[in-house]
């Protein structure tokens, strides 16, 4: 494979990785067809992402505190992003906060998508509706239900606020079927509850319970028992962790697991689950921990190291096209049939841009909704780094602004780097991997730079005889693969020699590089031709003498 040929495809997997898969669509079309009407078991389709949104409240102000909603929230919230999930976060949220992370939620979901909804606090039966309880739910008496039920949010409205969106399958998991936050001891509450109502869940809607109807589900185990995850979590984490099960069975061994643990203390809990979804699902059917983002980046094939020339002697202008070049980068990661689900990113995913200088890499994200924080981290493994704030309010927040940018290293290979940020409604979305590709990164950034300034590629002066200068073309070289040029009218075909391209230091001149062409006296313009190092040609561009 030639220099070019290996660049562009090196580039093709950031830009257009499904070209080739629609070819022979033909010749596939009807057996995949028949296939699919004879499975027994329902996949989501390839494009179809899995996102989350997982709610935990424990610090109400005027009910019942509750000690592990918060850590049940994050517990779910991770095992879900290790199973490839998509997710949005939000913890002790009152119900403008819990509002705006449903309605943030709602708004990612595209028509074939999976969507889980957990939520982990107290809940509350009205009449046989069930609401979920923010943190600013008022306290109440008996003759008091409406203000509950104004201040909460209607199970109902959750699921046809997925539905509506087109998703696929809807998953509803409740941790809230509490006792009654209206009846602390010693005051009289609003009448009295005991769990949640049965859910009559519409077609393609999937909804698990911590208790049975009417029941109350476990806290914890012990008033004095340091516990971080209730009785339900902590049985629902450990069967969602196993690949290749449905939601049945996750369900069935839930119940089992559920049941045999309240049992230790004389305590019945059975949850309750309720399918409408046709067909089975099978909730993650791959290894428990996802495929290393840095181990996949760095198995793609690497270019050979780029010739290295004597700083005097100029490098021959059809140098191999993988010298490392310039960069700017679009790179919320473009679909890609060879990435597992973990790393297919859609709608609420940052746009990253990549900018090399001599002191290293700046990458600068554009995020698609109003932001409070951003953190990253390179790789998938290691805490999250916060890119800090700029002193500037930010008007659509009223807090300052996070800092878009952070730095990478300029000998920074390619990998991928992780970003999330946190939203004014308390919620945390992502993470969103996004590739980095050093060489294709600094190719498109020159690139860029030279296809905003074709009348600036060269310069005629006169010192000493007519000269033209091509020292902008030298400075940005990383990006070029032959540059090939022609006098008055003349067709650009006389090449000029560039010097070869320094990743580690690309836009300085190294001593002793050709930075201007002697002409004769009469010459009154010149045609200039680059061939990018893709392999494209740009278009030829005449610059006259003044």
């Amino acid at each position: 494979m030639t220099g070019v040929a290996a660049f562009r495809e090196r580039s093709a997997k950031i830009d257009e990785p499904r070209e080739a898969s629609f070819r022979p669509w033909r010749a596939r079309l009807w057996p995949a067809l028949f296939v699919a009407f004879l499975a027994t078991v329902i996949a989501c389709p390839a494009h179809a992402r899995s996102l989350a949104l997982v709610i935990g409240n424990d610090a109400y102000a005027n009910v019942t505190k509750l000690r592990t909603a918060v850590g049940d929230s994050r517990a779910i919230g991770d095992q879900l992003e290790k199973m490839g999930f998509i997710v949005r976060r939000a913890q002790n949220v009152d119900q403008r906060a819990m509002s705006r992370a449903l309605a943030g939620f709602y708004a990612e979901i595209q028509p074939g998508d999976r969507a889980l909804f957990f939520y982990s606090g107290h809940g509350f039966e009205i009449s046989g509706a069930n609401y979920l309880l923010p943190t600013d739910v008022p306290s109440a008496r008996a003759d008091q239900v409406d203000l509950v039920r104004d201040a909460a949010i209607p199970v109902e409205r959750v699921i046809d606020g997925v539905r509506s969106r087109g998703a696929q399958v809807t998953i509803l998991v409740l941790d809230a079927c509490r006792d009654n936050p209206f009846a602390p001891p010693g005051t009289r509450g609003a009448p009295a509850t005991r769990g949640l109502a049965r859910i009559d869940a519409p077609e393609g809607v999937f909804v698990l319970m911590s208790a049975g109807a009417k029941q109350e589900a476990l806290d914890r185990l012990s008033d004095g028992a340091d516990e971080v995850n209730s009785v339900f979590t902590r049985t629902f984490l450990r069967e969602i962790a196993k690949p290749g099960r449905t939601l049945v069975q996750i369900a069935k061994a839930t119940q089992i697991g559920v049941r045999e643990l309240a049992a230790t203390i004389g305590y019945e809990q059975t949850p309750a689950y309720y399918d409408e979804v046709i067909g089975d699902i099978v909730l993650y059917d791959g290894p428990t921990d996802p495929p290393s983002a840095v181990a996949r980046a760095q198995a793609a094939p690497s270019p050979p190291a780029p010739t290295q020339v004597a700083a005097a002697a100029p490098a021959p202008a059809n140098r191999p096209a993988v010298a490392p070049a310039g960069a700017q980068q679009m790179a919320a990661l473009t679909p890609d049939k060879n990435l597992p689900e973990a790393f297919k990113v859609g709608a609420g995913a940052p746009i990253a841009n990549f900018v090399r200088s001599n002191a290293g890499w700046t990458v600068t994200l554009s995020i698609p909704e109003p932001a409070t924080a951003i953190s990253y981290r390179v790789g998938d493994k290691g805490e999250f780094k916060p890119t800090g704030f700029l002193d500037a309010f930010d008007q659509r927040t009223g807090q300052r602004m996070p800092n878009p940018s952070f730095p990478l290293p300029g000998k920074a290979q390619a990998t991928v780097i992780e970003v999330r940020y946190e939203t004014l409604d308390g919620g945390s979305v992502g993470p969103f991997p996004i590739r980095f590709d050093p060489d294709v990164a600094l190719y498109r950034e020159q690139k860029q730079i030279l296809e905003g300034m074709p009348a600036n590629w060269v310069e005629f002066r006169d010192f000493n005889g007519t000269l033209v200068y091509f020292t902008t073309l030298v400075t940005y070289r990383c990006a070029i693969a032959e540059l090939r040029y022609g006098l008055d009218g003349a067709k650009p075909l006389q090449r000029y020699d560039l010097p070869t391209c320094n990743a580690n230091d690309p836009f300085s001149v190294p001593g002793g590089a050709k930075l201007y062409l002697k002409v004769p006296a009469k010459t009154r313009a010149i045609s200039v031709q680059i061939t990018w190092r893709d392999g494209t040609e740009s278009e030829v561009q005449t610059i006259e003498r003044n």
